[in-house]
């Protein structure tokens, strides 16, 4: 016995001896509604990894508010990657040198392999009429959208409604804060991310539109039926980007690199643009966009740079506490 353990000891420091595969295992940390859409990314992405660089790999996932998986991996969460709906969570990283300072030149499109925008899911024949953003300030109407202290989901919604009122009030501060307090009074409860915004609006029937990214209005529709809901999007919109980045701190650490690349490159490729599509986002790749064009209305979109400076300016003058949204912000 003695003998046959020590021949065995000698072929594997010889090299000699069969080495059994192992699965790599990474972590996408993503944001609270991506849930189904990376269960699809995953399901594709393991096999043409497998057939492309002949090794198994597993893709882990982690959901909850932008913001709040930012803070996490900032006290330990080991993300490989990150996949959010906010450009400043992952500005928040590089600060912390967890990403590259230079992180929206690593991929295309700024790193946002998809994109989307606020809209409106209303219950079934829009009983209250709802068509734009100056129908949430009215009295007979309640709103569900998820906090912006705790979602990029909510931030996006407050930037758009603010967006809106600048353009309309022609940047008459007191009529947009007196529009946005209207706002804001109109929301019976207050969710700390996206899907729990929907959960109160479909499920507890709580309120009479829910105000979430477009891809989750869809969605919710293709999954409950037009026969209960319907869709609005509001004549002018912000364009959400949904940046990606690899997490250089844990993949350096973990030797996960080149897996944590091909992760988030698969988002930009045909198949991973196909996916996307499928899941309601407006995509980049030109055989997805017309694929599916005609699930998506044309809709004026603006941006965070175009209004308001971008995303460095915004934290500073709307998210900082004391800043424009706290002024606003009527149910703290």
């Amino acid at each position: 016995m003695n003998k046959l353990f020590t021949a065995a000891v000698a072929a594997i420091l010889l090299g000699t001896a069969p080495v059994l595969a192992q699965t790599t295992e990474i972590l996408n940390v993503s944001y609270d509604i991506s849930r189904e859409l990376f269960d699809a990314v995953n399901a594709k992405f393991v096999p043409s990894y497998k057939a492309s660089a002949g090794a198994d790999v597993k893709v882990n996932q982690s959901h909850a508010g932008s913001s709040k998986q930012a803070g996490l991996i900032l006290e330990g969460l080991e993300a490989d990657v990150v996949t959010f709906n906010q450009v400043i969570d992952v500005d928040t990283l590089a600060k912390g040198e967890f990403v590259a300072a230079d992180w929206k030149s690593k991929f295309e499109n700024n790193a946002s392999p998809f994109y989307s925008l606020p809209a409106f899911l209303v219950r079934e024949g829009n009983p209250k009429g709802i068509k734009d953003w100056a129908d949430l300030a009215r009295d007979d109407v309640k709103i569900i959208f998820p906090n912006p202290k705790t979602s990029g989901n909510g931030r996006y919604t407050y930037l758009a409604a603010r967006a809106w009122a600048t353009e309309t009030f022609a940047g008459d501060e007191a009529k947009i804060e007196e529009y946005l307090k209207k706002v804001f009074s109109n929301v019976p409860v207050f969710e700390t991310g996206g899907r729990a915004a929907t959960t109160t609006f479909v499920e507890n029937k709580i309120g009479d539109v829910l105000i979430t990214f477009e891809a989750e209005v869809l969605g919710t529709i293709k999954q409950l039926g037009d026969d209960q809901y319907d869709a609005v999007v509001p004549s002018v919109s912000l364009l959400a980007e949904f940046p990606v980045a690899v997490v250089d701190k844990v993949v350096d650490k973990r030797g996960t690199r080149d897996i944590a690349t091909a992760y988030l490159s698969y988002l930009y490729s045909p198949e991973g643009q196909d996916i996307a599509g499928a899941f309601f986002h407006r995509v980049h790749e030109a055989a997805a966009v017309e694929k599916y064009k005609a699930q998506f209305p044309e809709v004026r979109l603006v941006t965070v740079e175009d209004v308001f400076g971008g995303w460095d300016k915004v934290k500073a003058d709307h998210f900082a506490e004391g800043g424009l949204l706290d002024k606003v912000f009527v149910n703290q």
